[in-house]
């Protein structure tokens, strides 16, 4: 009787998963696994952030997998550790055959895997993995001249006629559908923990269940969501006080939902009609193209520039930047739109998409900081962070990456609220102080009148800040500073 370990990484769920549907069909007794990494946990606790939202949401998340195991008979293997160490380990104490996951394209992930298979292949375990959290990856997609692509359109162009039915085929992980004759292996004795609990782990509860239901349930509750307004994307996703996105992205980035299930729906109405499943699906396959640029360009996750000559660029330094920088991290900027977009990632783990452009230009394009530093805040703080699409948006805004906007589009932060949020209700909800100011000056507070002010009890400077730069200026500066890469922009 052929056994097997499945290694849940960032696939949390128990329906079309890749790894699992060749497990089950390939096995008899099958086991799952979740390792909470201390390799990539205990950097966090060193830089305070013991209050993680993401790590309360995987403990949550492994919590529902594993009572969902045990109403079949089984249950999830939860360890706190090194996986090099604990994946041979438990591999070999359950004396299984293989070792299933699905693809990581990460290279320090990707070096982490080769070493598990190494020890494993001495122990005479196969280490088996599979393609599950892109539609195509690495090489699949390519220019007609048979090279990879570095901007979107093209890709996206190809990306669709390559499109079959049978990519977006689920992988079956029902035991009962045909070909599977495997059953979820109850777990002996000597291996059963409880689940680790996260202050054993030294992490706290954060809440972030009441918002974001976790695992699978609460990815199907927003799925139907917004399944019922996706006509209606192309239309809200600009406007961040309006429900007009999917809020699915954390769930994406986990797992907890099939990117197969999400593309099928979105391609499916599209090819219907519906303008706003086919944005959708653009943003879907701009998340495949961000895979395949780190896939082939792994020097981006050095801090290198997609674009070298960006590396050129001489940023702000010193006791001037980490003040502009730390008035950006907390919100005082005195531009109320990019603060309250920086409020709602500090107070939630969430912000909306268009507010990331925004904020990322402000902090590149008006304060001159390096966009590496903003990139880093936003892994440090993002329920969604993934890597490949948090640096493709940082080197998008700072210009240096592929297919990236051209660096002398500066976005005016004064514009972007008038023209996204023109009433000032995000803004209101994320900074009260301004609220009894009128729909026009609530934009660029410093530009209304004295009796204005007054009237809605603010002192500038006090309740709110000043400007921290003045735009205009700073987008001049921004074109000198972008001198050394013009010639090849």
């Amino acid at each position: 009787m052929s056994k097997a370990l499945v290694w849940l990484r960032r696939d949390l769920r128990l329906h079309d998963h890749a790894a699992l549907h060749h497990a089950l069909r390939s096995h008899q007794d099958v086991w799952l696994v979740f390792i909470f990494d201390t390799t990539i946990l205990d950097p966090l606790l060193i830089k305070g952030l013991g209050f993680d939202r993401r790590v309360d949401f995987l403990w949550q998340c492994t919590r529902e997998l594993d009572e969902n195991l045990r109403s079949q008979g089984s249950g999830l293997l939860v360890r706190h550790g090194d996986p090099k160490k604990l994946i041979p380990e438990l591999a070999e104490q359950l004396q299984v055959d293989s070792v299933l996951c699905n693809h990581d394209y990460e290279p320090s992930a990707i070096e982490r895997d080769q070493f598990v298979a190494t020890t494993l292949a001495k122990k005479d375990i196969h280490f088996e993995h599979f393609k599950d959290q892109v539609i195509f990856e690495k090489t699949e997609v390519l220019t007609n001249s048979q090279t990879v692509f570095s901007v979107f359109t093209p890709y996206k162009n190809a990306w669709l006629k390559r499109l079959t039915p049978a990519d977006l085929e689920p992988h079956s992980c029902e035991l009962s559908a045909k070909g599977l004759l495997a059953r979820f292996a109850p777990i002996p004795k000597a291996l059963e923990q409880a689940l680790p609990s996260l202050e054993s782990m030294s992490f706290r509860p954060t809440g972030i269940e009441k918002y974001l239901p976790p695992g699978a349930k609460g990815a199907e509750l927003f799925l139907n969501d917004f399944l019922k307004r996706i006509d209606q994307y192309n239309i809200g996703r600009d406007f961040p006080a309006t429900k007009g996105v999917s809020y699915l992205s954390t769930y994406l980035r986990f797992g907890n939902v099939s990117i197969r299930g999400l593309v099928h729906e979105a391609h499916r109405r599209m090819l219907a009609g519906s303008l706003g499943a086919s944005i959708w699906l653009s943003e879907l396959i701009w998340r495949d193209f961000y895979f395949m640029i780190l896939a082939n360009h792994p020097r981006i996750a050095n801090g290198e520039s997609f674009k070298p000559d960006y590396d050129k660029i001489e940023w702000e330094t010193g006791t001037k930047a980490q003040k502009l920088f730390k008035a950006w991290c907390d919100g005082q900027t005195g531009y109320p739109l990019v603060d309250a977009a920086m409020h709602q990632l500090n107070q939630s783990g969430y912000m909306h998409n268009r507010l990331r452009m925004v904020v990322a230009s402000f902090l590149c394009k008006d304060l001159g900081i390096d966009w590496r530093w903003g990139e880093q805040y936003f892994a440090d703080h993002l329920n969604d962070f993934e890597f490949a699409s948090n640096n493709g948006g940082w080197q998008w805004a700072s210009s240096s990456g592929c297919d990236a906007q051209p660096y002398f589009r500066i976005f005016n932060p004064i514009t972007q609220s008038e023209r996204f949020d023109s009433d000032g209700k995000f803004i209101r909800r994320y900074i009260p102080a301004l609220e009894k100011l009128s729909n026009k000056s609530i934009h660029a507070p410093w530009m209304a009148g004295q009796i204005e002010l007054e009237a809605a009890g603010i002192i500038l400077g006090k309740d709110y800040p000043l400007p921290i730069v003045d735009h205009d200026e700073a987008r001049k500066n921004t074109l000198i500073r972008y001198n050394v890469v013009k010639k090849v922009a």
